[in-house]
């Protein structure tokens, strides 16, 4: 062996790593489906914007929308029918006093719908920022009629005051959970309960440094706890690390979690939080220098298994522009309760008198846990409630809220990794195969209002389609999922969509259907298209972990279309490939074609250029695209085309040819005469007025011009004069475009004066007037 050759595989290892981890990034759409009004139901009305809060009443068969200064109630079935709105709008005395306030009039001082939950006396909670002076009220729903009480509630600490500020909320047996800021400066972050007893968050750093809230949602973890546990709110948001020693300020993304039983401690964080903890979410996507934030999480449950089974699907994006990577992580929810039931506390340690810097606590732990819940372990030792907690418990997690071990992913890395447009929000919905496997597919939303479609086979991500919903490239702001209608609604600064879990009908053949590799379709041989599997009677073909349509009938001839070209001509032929994945290839009559220098491969299908006797035939266009079970072939356009005489040519002909039915000649040289006649008079108007002057010869520029006319050689003196000023004027050091060796006087001394008329004129041309120079 030569004794290089350990050393070469030594350093190509990483290379080989590398090119694994960006093949990750190869993860594209097989579908691509462009804006059209018939990809989802539309809601949206003039004048109303940010469509961003939403309300399932599938008990009325609603979805509530909140927008700025406006509350819809559409129709769950199609959200382009609205049953009833509301407004709400700030007074005239509000919106001044905001705007006094320093906000801008049109876009701060409005009221935005910020808050809709539903309450268990079947009414719905709403809160609005009402021109940076949140307020709520109670609003409900009869005779299909919206209506509001009109009987506000202070809103701070519940609903933001800036409407571009992110927030997360969520209502529990008609108690308020909210995650937000408590002033109107927004530096005064707050996690608090409302009712029945006001429990908040510290004003400290160590427990919230300029976070950014993302979602919040509960845990029902006292159900068959055989400790007595209590349930739990979970908290996602970013923020910056107290914990990093850092030149520049980081961020990080977080989890936190409280306890549903908290009611404060008597003396020691008295109506503040006693089980507050947070720890540090990880999503490490490949060789990222800085960490990944957070952007929206999705809990998903099995309602046959236990919580612990439950899942979070959490959406990532980089916090540096130089990079467009997005990341999909899922997290176990047993994995972040044992941090926070087993993991270790860190804590600040003061150095060098002033600089504060955060390590692993090492100490004892007072007992109770600090930030643990009440429990049956607790109330044998006569702590029923947490204002029985013991001093010390409560002293230690004033101090230390945070947590020394970080929450990692499932297998440690990213399920789903794609460049492109970055991610915005996320669902989970879990469908059964033909063959019975169950598999959860995800629907994102990104930043140019697409929604891509994505399912993980065994360790192979899989995109189906990327779908656009909007006709404006705006961000996907809200999604949500209904299980009685079996559709997905979006919600954008510019409108509100509702689209189906599948269109299966987007496959025309059986090939594309299964090629799909969509768990909600399979190919209906009896009907004859691609169907949803709870909709079709019959057995369906169905391949979604490997892709396998050699179970498909062998599909029809596709009849070739004639197409006629006149020799030197120029024909396109049309070919549109059902799948991205999938690579097109030309025949000409049976025989591969390569591109020559009169014919160019397109995307979307061939150019024939300056035509010949030759280059008629039977041309043929297939798509042949790869799956685990092989390679397939479908023929999706066929073409005869013939060279025939000029003026008989049919199909996609971009040669201009000579027209035949068209304007007569007398038409057209009137229509020049108007035209020449038009000309003459706009530039007999702008030689009067100036704009262009007229010619002047060197002669006349020596010779006192009295009665105006050429400029004289006393108003050249006198502009030369003025752009020598000009140019002392001019910042020290810059050459403002020029190379200049002497200084300004010694150029304009140096210049001849034909040479200096000839570059000054032009700046005298658009000058009505004298009095203007």
């Amino acid at each position: 062996m030569h004794p290089l050759l350990p050393l070469c595989v030594f350093w190509l290892l990483p290379v080989a790593l590398t090119l694994d981890e960006d093949s990750l990034l190869d993860c594209v759409p097989r579908r691509s489906v462009p804006f059209e009004r018939d990809n989802a139901h539309l809601f949206e009305e003039e004048g109303v914007f940010n469509y961003s809060t939403m309300l399932l009443r599938e008990d009325l068969n609603l979805l509530v929308v909140g927008a700025r200064e406006a509350i819809y109630a559409l129709d769950l079935s199609d959200i382009s029918k609205k049953l009833s709105s509301t407004k709400w709008e700030v007074t005239e005395e509000q919106r001044d006093d905001c705007e006094n306030k320093g906000k801008d009039a049109e876009m701060d001082c409005k009221n935005y719908i910020r808050i809709l939950h539903k309450t268990d006396d079947n009414k719905m909670y709403v809160c609005g920022t009402n021109a940076f002076d949140p307020e709520c009220d109670y609003m409900s729903y009869e005779n299909g009629q919206l209506t509001l009480e009109k009987k506000p509630e202070d809103g701070k600490g519940k609903c933001p005051f800036d409407p571009f500020q992110r927030y997360a909320s969520i209502m529990l047996v008609n108690d308020l959970y909210s995650a937000t800021s408590m002033n109107f400066l927004g530096s005064e972050p707050i996690v608090m309960r409302s009712s029945p007893v006001t429990i908040r968050t510290e004003f400290k750093t160590s427990w919230l440094n300029e976070p950014t809230f993302v979602a919040m949602t509960q845990m029902p973890e006292s159900e068959r706890s055989l400790k007595g546990d209590d349930d739990k709110v979970y908290l996602f948001f970013s923020e910056t690390a107290v914990e990093c020693d850092c030149y520049n300020k980081l961020t990080v993304s977080r989890v936190a979690r409280v306890c549903k039983g908290d009611v404060g401690g008597q003396r020691t964080l008295q109506k503040k939080w006693t089980s507050f903890l947070k720890a540090r979410l990880d999503c490490p996507v490949l060789e990222a220098q800085l960490p990944y934030i957070i952007q929206d999480t999705y809990r998903w449950c099995d309602p046959r298994s236990s919580w612990s089974d439950c899942l979070f699907y959490s959406v990532f994006t980089p916090q540096s522009d130089t990079s467009d990577l997005s990341a999909v992580c899922v997290y176990r929810v047993s994995d972040i309760s044992r941090v926070f039931a087993e993991g270790k506390y860190k804590t600040p340690v003061t150095v060098e008198t002033s600089f504060v810097k955060w390590v692993m606590y090492s100490g004892d732990v007072p007992d109770p846990r600090p930030g643990a819940c009440i429990n049956n372990e607790a109330r044998e030792a006569g702590i029923n409630q947490t204002l029985d907690l013991p001093d010390p418990t409560l002293q230690f997690i004033k101090l230390r809220p945070l947590m020394d071990q970080a929450v990692l992913p499932i297998g440690s890395k990213p399920l789903l990794v794609r460049r492109g447009a970055k991610f915005t929000r996320i669902i989970v919905n879990q469908v059964q195969a033909a063959n019975g496997e169950k598999h959860r597919v995800m629907f994102v939303g990104t930043e140019e209002g697409t929604l891509v479609k994505a399912v993980n086979y065994n360790g192979e991500m899989f995109i189906i389609e990327e779908v656009q919903l909007f006709q404006q490239r705006v961000p996907i702001k809200i999604l949500r999922f209904s299980n009685v209608t079996g559709h997905i609604y979006a919600g954008s600064d510019h409108g509100a969509a509702q689209v189906p879990l599948a269109t299966c009908g987007r496959s025309s053949t059986c090939l594309d259907c299964v090629l799909a590799r969509d768990p909600y379709c399979g190919w209906d041989t009896a009907a004859g298209k691609c169907s949803l599997l709870w909709a079709s009677q019959s057995d369906l073909i169905q391949s979604v972990i490997d892709g396998d349509a050699s179970l498909c009938p062998e599909a029809e001839s596709v009849v070739p279309l004639s197409r006629s070209i006149w020799p030197g001509g120029n024909l396109q032929l049309l070919c549109s490939s059902p799948s991205n994945l999938a690579k097109t290839v030309w025949e000409k009559d049976g025989k591969a074609l390569t591109a020559a220098g009169h014919v160019q491969f397109l995307l979307d299908g061939l150019l024939i250029l300056n035509a010949s006797e030759s280059d008629a035939g039977r041309y043929r266009c297939q798509s042949v695209e790869h799956s685990k079970a092989g390679i397939y072939t479908t023929i999706v356009a066929n073409y005869q085309v013939d060279i025939g005489p000029a003026g008989s040519v049919e199909g996609n002909e971009i040669m201009p040819q000579a027209q035949t039915n068209g304007p007569s000649l007398a038409g057209l040289q009137a229509l020049i005469v108007v035209l020449s006649v038009s000309f003459l008079a706009l530039l007999t108007w702008n030689f009067y007025k100036g704009h262009i002057p007229q010619p002047c010869y060197r002669r006349k520029m020596e010779q006192k011009d009295e009665q105006g006319g050429c400029n004289t050689t006393v108003a050249y003196n006198e502009a030369v004069r003025s752009a020598q000023t000009e140019e002392e004027l001019l910042e020290p050091g810059r050459d403002n475009g020029t190379n200049r060796n002497h200084s300004s006087a010694e150029a304009a001394s140096h210049v001849p004066e034909e040479d200096a008329l000839k570059d000054f004129l032009p700046s005298l041309q658009f000058i009505d007037d004298e009095s203007e120079i």
